[in-house]
């Protein structure tokens, strides 16, 4: 199964950063709900801390064994692995058009991924937190088989939902076992499920809630919604949950103490999956063992981003299961996000509710789509977001703001002074100040991103850059330039160096716009400061930055009040 490597190799010097991303289901191409929710979030992320300095690992991969899969596969009559074998490369090119910078994005079907999980099965097995018992499991009497939890709908018994499935209520986002569900039904026939009886491994989560509990009430840092959450839903008590079904797709057991016929269930090994694509980076290096760093050295620090779908596994799971396999890092913090709404409903890619992403780079730059899903991070409510409101954000802010200053600025300086930078002379008075708050932006920017704050930190940044236009538009350098080409000559210098510190912020948002500029001012993105740009350097400069958004090619009404040229 084809893997991607992309982005910056993880750097010798600098503390490791584990960013974890979560692992979408190959049953479709994702919409921007998935990319708003997880994917942006943490490659901007990620991006800021390779610039910082420090040892980024940005791994996740296709979830190959999840319901989703072989509900699709059913539908269309075809085997799970076609439907993974589709949908893993699409994935890939999205990742590679929106400029996601994953260092290992593969599957949960490699067989480095299958030992991991059984590792992680064994060893917990040996310390007590698994044990068999006879359980209840709902059949389906018309296709003769035993149903997964997300082959049962039915009725939330907590919020009423009537769409519930048997794992997972998406409504309140309660886990749910099948026989919770009122009035349940199978998904392949519409029947009526029966009970029977059968044998599967249990994860004995009561048995680490203490341990647990302690760890989460001692997390700083992290957003309301997620803690509050999380301490809560440990406090309520935790149940054991099986961990295996009776499935012929998935991991196999390490052991065949229940028999033929049983798999891992997904819940359980997919989280692994972020153990075992850190494994699987490792081997594809001269240092097979390099995943220890992140893993295991106390002063690494791991980020899982996730939506809040995604909360319990990640928070409380996930963890329960590193202590109970011991010796390896548990989350530093686990920003999830909210939920991206369309017309007021939730982004689902199996409601057919939101675009696809491939539709949109198909019509936007990959910057301009990463620019107003950053404005919108649904970090601590539902966010709400439209066609209208991406043009209007890209042609009003983004164009209107960074794009026209960048173009602005080196269009007159190779209108007045041939392409040459002009020295900035002496700096005092506004022109230092200038640069200074740039500097003290920079920094601000810093803070906010390293606390996953990213929709403030954009506009930090783009503040800094409308402090610059304003700085522009009192320096008037397209007039003064007539009477006075030294002052002219003084302002737009001191421009460039501010736009230099300006790059360096907006980078970890808009990389690939970002990467133009740089190669104009000659300056490095590899790390997080503003670089001068010597006096004398050509400055070549073709063109806009970017592309007015035209609504009707969107197939949209424009937006009242959009007007910007890039």
């Amino acid at each position: 199964m084809s893997t991607q490597t992309s982005g910056t190799a993880a750097r010798p010097e600098g503390r490791p950063v584990l960013v974890a991303v979560a692992w979408p289901y190959a049953n479709g191409q994702p919409h921007l709900g998935h990319i708003a929710g997880a994917y942006l979030p943490a490659d901007i992320f990620a991006r800021y801390q390779r610039m910082a300095g420090n040892r980024v690992l940005m791994v996740s991969g296709s979830d190959a064994h999840g319901t989703p899969i072989t509900v699709r596969a059913d539908e269309e009559g075809v085997t799970p692995q076609e439907i993974v074998d589709r949908y893993h490369p699409e994935f890939l090119r999205i990742w590679s058009g929106l400029g996601i910078s994953f260092d290992l994005f593969t599957t949960t079907r490699t067989k480095n991924h299958e030992a991991t999980a059984q590792d992680v099965f064994t060893r917990l097995q040996a310390a007590g937190y698994i044990y068999p018992k006879e359980t209840s499991q709902f059949f389906d009497p018309d296709a003769g088989r035993f149903l997964p939890d997300r082959y049962v709908v039915g009725t939330c018994p907590h919020c009423s939902y009537p769409q519930a499935r048997g794992d997972q209520c998406e409504n309140c986002g309660r886990t749910l076992d099948p026989e919770l569900l009122i009035d349940p039904r199978s998904k392949v026939t519409g029947a009526v499920p029966e009970t029977r009886q059968t044998t599967h491994f249990f994860l004995r989560l009561s048995g680490l809630s203490d341990q647990l509990l302690d760890w989460l009430q001692t997390r700083q840092g992290w957003r309301r919604h997620v803690l509050n959450w999380s301490v809560q839903f440990v406090k309520d008590g935790l149940h054991d949950r099986a961990i295996t079904r009776d499935l012929d797709w998935g991991v196999p057991l390490p052991t065949d103490e229940l028999g033929p016929g049983k798999r891992l269930y997904v819940w359980f090994e997919a989280v692994i999956g972020y153990l075992s694509a850190s494994k699987e980076w490792a081997a594809g290096t001269d240092d097979p063992q390099a995943w220890r760093a992140w893993w295991e050295d106390p002063q690494a620090s791991a980020y899982y981003f996730v939506g809040k779908d995604n909360i319990p596994f990640h928070t409380v799971i996930w963890p329960a299961m590193l202590l109970g396999y011991g010796g390896l890092n548990l989350p530093t913090d686990v920003p999830a996000n909210q939920y991206v709404t369309f017309g007021g409903a939730k982004a689902s890619k199996s409601a057919g509710i939101g675009r696809g992403v491939r539709e949109y780079l198909d019509l936007l730059q990959p910057d301009a789509l990463r620019f107003a899903l950053a404005s919108v991070l649904p970090e601590q409510n539902d966010t709400e977001i439209s066609d209208a409101d991406i043009v209007r954000r890209v042609n009003d802010e983004l164009i209107a703001n960074w794009g026209n200053l960048v173009n602005r600025v080196l269009a007159q300086i190779n209108k007045f002074f041939g392409g040459e930078l002009p020295a900035t002379g002496e700096l005092e008075g506004v022109h230092a100040e200038l640069l200074a708050s740039v500097d003290a932006g920079l920094v601000r920017v810093a803070e906010l991103l390293g606390r996953v704050e990213l929709r403030a930190a954009l506009r930090a940044a783009m503040e800094i850059s409308a402090e610059v236009n304003a700085y522009l538009y009192r320096e008037e350098p397209w007039k003064t330039v007539k009477v006075d080409k030294d002052a002219a000559a003084h302002s737009l210098a001191v421009s460039v160096q501010a736009i230099s510190g300006i790059t360096t912020a907006l980078a970890p948002f808009l990389p690939f716009s970002s990467a133009r500029v740089a190669e104009v001012l000659g300056i490095d993105l590899d790390v997080w400061a503003r670089q001068p740009v010597p006096a004398g350097r050509r400055l070549e400069w073709s063109g806009g930055l970017f592309t007015k958004l035209d609504a009707d090619a969107l197939g949209i009404e424009a937006p009242a009040g959009t007007e910007a040229s890039a």
